[in-house]
């Protein structure tokens, strides 16, 4: 055998191994997806044609092995302790109290960090070699997982740099929330089942008997501390042994800091807490860990938990209620999507009473059915879902059969009668009464009046529902012939439907200004742009990016409502899906009565000549904003993005060429990371426009 091929094999490891490093470690990521898929299918390619080249530490072998008949136990040299809980700040200020005491430090250094919802896990490496990993089990003996542990990409088969001959590290397998909800997306379109929650997730693709099955879920891993050590002189601190690991090529979460004090721990606390929401991992706490070595072993241990260390935890965001009845909802765009009205139950830190099943699908996987019991989960101001039923307590008959049938959806719309049907290929039922709906007609004038639309301030969905209810409006063009009378009116019917008596307002003193100010602010929406008329009207898919790609291209209203589905297709990032939905919203002869009605009603909005992509720096890019900027807003950085030639886009994806992220970034900077995309901060941004003459 010639040396090109084992040349080869090893620079193709070596590359794919660092791109692993600086995507999952350095959070750095060197190459877009398909360049590390060319790479890993090249290798796979070579170690088929040279089976000698084999090595256990391969990237290849991360695609996972034949299944296992069952897991063989693993003891632990060192036991994986648990950790006591604290919920209250009094809590915590007697454990750094009774620290204090004993070690007269009063105000400890800690190190601090999120508390994974995952599986923990304990990795063996032996010589800067992965050879074997477990579950925690019970603490003392855990499971053997190496097989499924191998196809987890963050975890390194070979430690970087010079390593010690045993190496035991601790950490939490967890599945990211982006990854787990394009999982259970994919799993719905093809009939698969969906997984419970992202701990679930990480847990059962772990303890699965073929590893091949593990190696098609969205795994992560990040690092937390050690087992047994041996050939290596630790740092004196756990805040300094965590950045050895990452130098060793090991993950660990970048939220990891250090406090001092109760004060510093609480803050720290408050600190993650209004993050929790938009970090890409479920959290159910976060850990404090005393941060000299030193000081651990002067505490030292109870039971089988560390004196030294504690569980913060946050309120329970999954709790168990039971369900009074099943309803439907109609929307904006007519989708008729089935919930749970259930007993009220305190849930990620709010009650909540109704819980959304999404559709008939989800519905029908889930068997959820009046009375039974049922699991909720609420993530941050996600509205709360139903995880699961919890069969064994559904109310039964005397022959032991369910009290009450399973759901259908309803034939007809609950609101206005009309047909309810379900195109092919969608998992969505609409509601075919279209604006002629009272309850799409609610939620179209909700959308029209809204701030990114038209921006009639102060026009909520309250005072909406009350003008419907009197009949005041059927359509958007309405808005623009009420009265003051007419809102007065208004307000009255939507207080009695609120309990709010004409007792609770002072005699004589009825006051008229927020009618006056609703109607300047009407008065004030008639001048808008066509692009912001174009996203009012609600056509179905087409939100704020098509329609000022619409309103670029064509330039005026009038060529827009001519276009037939192929002229439509021509129009960058048109679709034919979205480009039929757009002719058909504009072939419909009641459609075009309203728009003609905000005519006749004063509405008019800016049109000019067509203009076609730009020939700017960022021609055929698309950017993403996420976060706050500080100085300016993100429409005026988007304008300045476009002015370049980019197109601005409100969601990641891996079409996506770079994202602007700004301060408290969110999901979308989560998801821009997982895909490899580039991130750009405020300076950069900066510089790049004046650089540009923008």
């Amino acid at each position: 055998m010639t040396q090109g091929p084992a040349r080869r094999t090893a620079e193709l490891r070596q590359q794919i191994e660092d791109a692993n490093y600086r995507y999952y470690v350095l959070d750095d990521p060197s190459i877009p997806d398909s360049e590390y898929d060319r790479l890993l299918r090249e290798l796979q390619a070579l170690e088929a044609e040279h089976p000698e080249l084999a090595s256990t530490d391969s990237p290849t072998q991360r695609v996972g092995n034949a299944p296992s008949a069952k897991f063989a136990e693993v003891r632990h040299a060192v036991p994986m302790l648990s950790l006591a809980n604290a919920f209250s700040p009094e809590e915590i200020h007697e454990f750094v109290a009774r620290i204090g005491k004993e070690t007269g430090d009063f105000e400890p250094a800690f190190s601090a960090e999120p508390k994974l919802d995952g599986l923990a896990i304990s990795l063996r490496y032996e010589h800067g070699q992965f050879v074997r990993g477990a579950t925690r089990g019970d603490g003392a003996t855990g499971e053997d997982v190496t097989a499924n542990l191998r196809t987890v990409r963050a975890i390194p088969l070979k430690l970087r740099g010079k390593a010690p001959s045993v190496l035991e590290v601790r950490g939490e397998v967890y599945m990211p929330k982006a990854a787990f909800e394009r999982y259970n997306e994919w799993a719905r379109k093809h009939g698969e089942k969906t997984l419970a929650n992202p701990r679930n997730g990480a847990a059962g693709s772990l303890r699965q008997l073929d590893p091949r099955v593990t190696a098609q879920r969205p795994l992560a891993f990040f690092a937390y501390s050690l087992g047994e050590v041996e050939g290596v002189k630790l740092p004196p601190t756990h805040s300094q042994t965590l950045a050895l690991l990452r130098e060793f090529g090991l993950p660990v979460s970048p939220q990891v800091t250090t406090a001092r004090g109760a004060g510093g721990l609480l803050e720290y606390f408050e600190h993650i807490g209004q993050q929790r929401d938009d970090l890409p991992y479920d959290i159910d706490g976060v850990v404090y860990k005393l941060d000299r070595y030193d000081q651990q072993r002067a505490m030292g241990f109870v039971s089988r938990a560390p004196r030294w260390a504690i569980a913060h935890k946050y309120p329970a965001q999954e709790e168990a209620t039971t369900v009074e009845s099943i309803e439907v909802n109609v929307g904006r765009t007519g989708a008729v999507t089935p919930w749970v009205l259930m007993n009220p139950v305190h849930v990620g830190g709010v009650t909540v009473t109704r819980a959304t099943l999404h559709n008939a699908d989800q519905v029908a996987r889930l068997d959820v059915r009046k009375g039974d019991v049922v699991i909720i989960r609420r993530a941050g101001d996600v509205i709360p879902e139903v995880v699961r039923v919890i069969e064994e307590r559904r109310p039964r008959d005397k022959e032991g059969n369910p009290q009450h049938p399973p759901f259908v959806m309803p034939s007809q719309c609950p609101a206005c009668g009309s047909a309810v049907e379900r195109e092919e290929g969608e998992v969505v039922a609409r509601c075919t009464g279209g604006l002629f709906c009272p309850a799409q007609r609610i939620q179209a004038l909700f959308h029209f009046a809204s701030r990114r639309a038209m921006d009639i301030e102060g026009l909520g969905e309250r005072f909406i529902t009350a003008l419907v209810e009197l009949d005041h409006v059927h359509t958007v063009a309405d808005l623009y012939r009420l009265t003051l009378d007419d809102f007065l009116e208004m307000k009255r019917r939507a207080d009695e439907r609120d309990g709010i008596t004409p007792e609770t307002v002072k005699a004589g003193k009825v006051a008229t200004r927020w009618a006056e100010n609703l109607i300047a602010a009407i008065d004030a929406s008639r001048n808008t742009t066509l692009e912001r008329l174009l996203y009012a009207l609600g056509i179905r898919d087409v939100g704020e990016s098509t329609a000022k790609t619409l309103a670029k291209h064509f330039g005026a209203l009038a060529p827009i409502m001519e276009a037939d589905v192929e002229t439509l297709r021509h129009v960058p990032d048109v679709g034919p899906v979205v480009a039929a939905r757009i002719a058909h919203f504009f072939a419909e002869p009641h459609n075009r009565e309203v728009i003609a009605a905000l005519g006749a009603n004063g509405v008019h909005w800016k049109e000019g000549a067509p203009q076609r992509a730009s020939e700017g720096p960022l021609s055929g890019q698309t950017v993403v904003l996420t976060g706050g900027l500080e100085a300016m807003s993100r429409d005026e950085a988007g304008a300045r993005l476009e002015a370049l030639g980019a197109k601005v886009s409100g969601s990641v994806s891996k079409k996506t060429s770079f994202v602007v992220a700004g301060e408290a970034a969110g999901s979308k900077l989560a998801k821009a990371q997982e895909l490899g995309i580039e991130i750009w901060d405020e300076a950069r941004l900066l510089a790049f426009l004046a650089g540009n003459g923008q």
